[in-house]
């Protein structure tokens, strides 16, 4: 009797394990955020071939399939994190240079330039992040020390928004640039006869066309570098906001041989052989690249003052900025991009130069439509304009640590009245019902703990303002999570693959150590990735 007993216990036992299902991975023993329609939640869920089978409870998916475990340990769990707005390529190529970000003073960045050039002896100095708002002294520097320092080497360092940078002599030599010089879209800066070196917008490129062009290891290294990190603050999509078609091969090799893992949605810059190019071979996806928009743009950044205002700035009177390409342009451009059925996104930060796209898209868009066509930034709006965005369905796409970065000096820039138009995430929201959230790294940090830190509280790290920077704008926990998510892959037309939590999407997640949904507020931009998973493989863990 008792070999009888045990006998059927055996086959029991067997015909259970028999009857589960195979799942390459299961995790269970979570708090799982699905950022579904209904917001819903979970314990558990599996996952087959990169994608997810099932949620459910624990018990009930542990019961159901067999494989691989991990016990969440009860963390929370959220969908990976889209930047909808970044610079990818560029941080990666950002990685290999000075990094001037955080600098207080025009000699502490002097003194890091010193150290860079023992540590890379030849060639072009290449630096990027400085911000003369962070200084005692809110002014652009002049080139005299710079050129003293290095006489003999070319130096050129990017502003933190990358709408201006400095140059020395032997830079400009180099470049050809005279005192008084002019170009359309920029500025030349010339002070009592003599070139600054401060060079804004369009001028930029002067210089730059100079710089020596990377080598195919060095894209690659660049790509990879960005990568790790990206994946060690939870991002499993990317947005590269203004990219060369030359970049698209040599990311399909890298992805093809499995070494570039990142999901990315690139955009093409402005030019006539990216247009050639993409029309040529029309959209490109695949299930880790997507190619199929444009990115434009209108005028520069507030901070340099090339942001393109209605009306002049309050702390400068006697500029409004400026548009970078006649008005034409961006019409011609606008029927271009329409007619052969791609998506075109207009980074627009003044007044006027929302103002100016949002008219060109009405004219082209005519009305309520599908094809999401993005203002990146729409930084400052006339209160009059707001309902433009939703009378086309143009899809603002949104930085919200720009808010948290520039609060303390935007007022000056554009007084009492003007400044309560920008940032106005929650005003744009509504227009539409969803908005994109990025970062626009590396102008910013390439952290979404501090994109739902800046979107919800609307406060620096130290808790300034006191009670949040225009918090009327402020967005909810639910919609900031949805706009790193779910609203961020539909801004990329990918939200049926990607962006929530749902069975046939790719199981790409983050584990992290607090409950971004329940955490007291204060704490919020501290919160840890503990674990990033791209298509159910573990890229990163801390």
């Amino acid at each position: 009797m008792a070999r009888n007993i045990l006998w059927l216990l055996s086959f029991v036992f067997l015909f259970s394990c028999s009857s589960q299902k195979e799942a390459d991975l299961i995790v269970h023993n979570g708090m799982v955020y699905t950022v579904d329609e209904q917001f819903s939640r979970a314990e558990a869920f599996a996952v087959k071939d990169g994608k997810i089978l099932e949620l459910g409870t624990s018990e009930d998916i542990l019961k159901k399939y067999q494989g691989q475990k991990v016990d969440a340990e009860g963390k929370a769990i959220f969908p990976g994190f889209i930047d909808g707005h970044a610079h990818f390529y560029g941080y990666g190529t950002g990685l290999q240079n000075a990094d001037l970000v955080g600098t207080k003073s025009w000699e502490e960045i002097l003194e890091k330039l010193k150290a860079f050039s023992l540590e890379n002896p030849e060639g072009w100095i290449i630096g990027r992040g400085w911000d003369q708002n962070d200084w005692s002294v809110k002014e652009f520097p002049d080139n005299q020390k710079l050129n003293e320092l290095f006489p003999n080497r070319p130096v050129i360092l990017t502003r933190v928004d990358g709408h201006a940078a400095i140059a020395n002599k032997f830079a400009l030599d180099l470049a050809g640039l005279k005192p008084g010089q002019k170009i359309g879209g920029g500025e030349i800066e010339t002070v009592n006869g003599k070139l600054t070196g401060i060079l804004v917008d369009n001028a930029e490129g002067l210089v730059f066309s100079k710089v020596p062009p990377p080598s195919a290891k060095q894209i690659s290294e660049s790509l990879l570098d960005a990568q790790k990190n990206c994946f060690a603050v939870g991002l499993t999509t990317v947005t590269d906001c203004g990219i060369s078609h030359e970049l698209i091969p040599v990311i399909t090799d890298l992805q093809k041989s499995d070494q570039l893992k990142m999901r990315i949605y690139g955009m093409l810059s402005d030019n006539a052989a990216n247009y050639e190019y993409l029309f040529k071979t029309g959209a490109i996806k695949t299930d880790r690249l997507n190619v199929r928009s444009f990115k434009v743009y209108m005028d520069g950044a507030l901070g340099s003052r090339g942001a393109c205002l209605l009306e002049p700035y309050s702390d400068k009177p006697t500029t409004s900025g400026f548009l970078l390409s006649d008005k034409k342009h961006f019409e011609e451009v606008a029927l271009k991009i329409a007619e052969k059925g791609f998506q075109m996104n207009t980074h627009a930060i003044g007044d006027s130069a929302n103002r100016e796209i949002l008219n060109v898209y009405g004219r082209v868009l005519k009305g309520k439509n599908d094809a999401r066509w993005r203002i990146e930034h729409a930084q400052v709006v006339n209160e009059a304009d707001f309902k433009l965005f939703g009378n086309n369905s143009v899809i603002p796409s949104v930085q919200s640590t720009h808010a948290t970065s520039d609060m303390y000096w935007a007022a000056d820039r554009l007084g009492p009245n003007r400044v309560k138009g920008a940032y106005a995430f929650k005003q744009l929201l509504d227009q539409n019902g969803w908005l994109v959230l990025g970062t626009d790294f590396p102008v910013e940090d390439i952290n979404p703990m501090l994109t739902f830190y800046a979107a919800v509280v609307r406060k620096d790290m130290k808790s300034y303002p006191e009670n949040g920077y225009q918090m009327e704008n402020a967005l909810s926990r639910e919609e900031a999570i949805r706009g790193m998510t779910i609203w961020a892959a539909k801004g990329n037309f990918e939200e049926k693959e990607k962006g929530s939590l749902e069975a046939g999407k790719f199981a790409d997640f983050v584990i992290l150590d607090q409950d971004l949904m329940k955490a007291d507020a204060a704490s919020l931009f501290k919160a840890k990735v503990l674990k990033t998973y791209l298509n159910g493989e573990n890229v990163y863990t801390k």
